[in-house]
């Protein structure tokens, strides 16, 4: 009986043990997941941003066109 007893701790050890690494490389693997996705987000927020600045310099130097084009047809 003392067998079984220290045999069944023995296995009930061996399955919290590797529970527990289980859960720690679930825990690391989301973890990697989460810093990509944030990573990957604000590489898309950057590129948005800089797209917009570029298209606002745009419209900007077509205004000034237009503006220029009006003032000399004014004259």
């Amino acid at each position: 009986m003392k067998k079984v007893l220290i045999t069944f701790a023995a296995l009930a050890m061996i399955v919290s043990v590797t529970s527990c690494r289980e859960t720690e490389k679930k825990t690391e693997e989301a973890v990697e997941a989460a810093v990509e996705a944030t990573t990957d987000a604000a590489e898309e927020a950057v590129e948005a941003a800089t797209d917009a600045a570029e298209e606002a310099v745009d419209a900007a130097e077509e205004a000034v066109e237009a503006s220029e084009a009006h003032d000399a047809d004014a004259h």
